[in-house]
């Protein structure tokens, strides 16, 4: 965060400064966290549903920070620090992120979508990286805590700023673009994740398109020209959409999938032509790809800094991470979150792998309403479909994952914890195969993950 002073800070938050003084530092950070407390930073306490962040003022006051937004005030003020009194700690946040955005008139991205915004994010990060300073949201901070955050760390080297935005009820894209104002908007696709919180595909579609209310006259919209309901997304902005139709203005052609070694296409816009090497398993990266041609053309990069930013991508996180591991196993690592559209896209990846073995682990995918049950048999037996050779389910709603896979002549076994299933999975991961992991996030199956690493690395 670049220095404010406390009036600055009072002022961009609409608060009032309670016990002011001459001497107030100014502060270069700020934290919601009483455990994480920097020395010298601004404390803000968050409200949650079962905390409340006021609770902690004094304890990160004594922990070093210098002051805090609050909007209930401590009975006792010390007169060593400072307190500046706002209606709603949550808006304070926003407004603070505001206005520090406000400083850099640099090009700004925002990333919504069902499936693979990380994946686009770090993708686009990385091919704007070929010639500018490029500033991304960290890990998936990319919600009404984690994207004000993100804002407040921008700073003078900054050339470009890639800003991923995640939700799961209306309302919540247009919170987060009223302080990220792209230039440039960019929507992955439209699956069923959320589905439970907001109706249906067409309510998933409605609350994606609350990005472009905050992109800014004469801004750039990119969308994913193969998604049948961005497709019928019409605007006034400009917009490129990015696919395999032949309608798609950033169009994929000569797609060849290599495996675990990833793959190749061609791009072609109405202004060049590339050949891209895409590092990263899976066809779908296609779609990441060339979307960050779009951005990338409409920030004036060249085709050679387009072609060498792609192929510098590197996956991150959890999410379909190569682990090679000795006599040929493989691990899949693509447990960092799971719907049934980044389900089909890893089975299918999977699929292709060349080995002996294919194993396929697969847990509870979260937040799909009345589609739970039907959802989670159906990646059952497209596992099974795909000529898995052992599949293992675990979790509550796994159960029709095994019902699914058994259904439809597939080998399963189900277990309830993935501690139960770990001896089973050891037992399947033998030389020349390769294991699929994969599950909500709230499974936590990293821990499945490292478990193997540190039985075969």
């Amino acid at each position: 965060m670049q220095p404010m002073t406390v009036q600055e800070i009072a002022a961009a938050v609409g608060g009032v400064w309670r016990n002011p003084r001459a001497d107030a530092p100014a502060v270069s950070a700020v934290s919601t966290d009483s455990r994480k407390i920097q020395p010298g930073c601004l404390f803000l306490p968050w409200v949650g549903e079962k905390f409340d962040g006021h609770d902690y003022i004094e304890g990160a006051l004594a922990s070093g920070a210098a002051g805090c937004i609050c909007a209930r005030l401590p009975a006792a003020l010390r007169p060593d620090k400072f307190y500046i009194e706002v209606p709603d700690t949550r808006l304070a946040l926003r407004a603070l992120a505001s206005a520090c955005r406000d400083k850099f008139p640099i090009p700004f991205v925002q990333i919504t979508g069902s499936v693979g915004k990380t994946t686009t994010k770090e993708m686009i990060s990385a091919v704007l990286g070929a010639r500018l300073r490029v500033y991304k949201t960290p890990g998936n901070f990319n919600n009404d805590i984690g994207t004000p955050l993100t804002l407040l760390g921008l700073a003078p080297e900054h050339q470009a700023a890639v800003i991923e935005t995640g939700m799961n009820h209306f309302g919540e894209i247009r919170y987060l673009g009223e302080m990220v104002r792209p230039d440039i908007a960019v929507i992955s696709n439209i699956g069923d994740a959320h589905v439970e919180f907001l109706g249906s595909r067409e309510g998933i579609l409605q609350a994606k398109c609350e990005i472009l209310e905050n992109l800014k006259p004469g801004g750039l919209l990119v969308l994913n020209g193969d998604d049948a309901l961005l497709d019928t997304v019409q605007t006034s902005f400009r917009t490129v959409r990015c696919g395999q139709s032949e309608h798609c203005q950033a169009r994929i052609t000569e797609l060849i999938d290599h495996g675990v070694e990833g793959i190749t296409c061609t791009v072609t816009t109405e202004k060049d032509v590339y050949r891209l090497s895409i590092p990263a398993p899976g066809e779908h990266m296609a779609y990441s790809a060339s979307m960050a041609v779009a951005v990338a053309e409409e920030l004036g990069l060249s085709r050679e800094e387009i072609i060498r930013g792609v192929g510098g991508y590197e996956p991150a996180g959890s999410r379909m991470q190569v682990v090679r591991l000795p006599d040929r196993r493989l691990i899949l690592d693509d447990c960092y979150n799971a719907n049934p559209q980044s389900v089909t896209a890893a089975l299918e990846v999977l699929a292709k792998t060349e080995c002996g073995r294919k194993v396929a682990v697969l847990g509870d995918m979260g937040e799909l309403g009345s589609l739970t049950d039907q959802a989670h048999y159906n990646v059952g037996a497209l596992a099974a479909m795909l000529g898995m050779d052992f599949m293992i389910a675990i979790g509550g709603k796994a159960v029709r994952i095994a019902d699914g896979a058994a259904e439809s002549g597939g080998t399963v076994l189900h277990f309830s914890t993935k501690e139960e299933a770990l001896p089973e999975l050891l037992e399947q991961l033998g030389p020349d195969t390769a294991v699929l992991v994969k599950a909500s996030h709230a499974m936590h199956f990293e821990w499945l993950v490292e478990q193997l690493k540190e039985a075969y690395d």
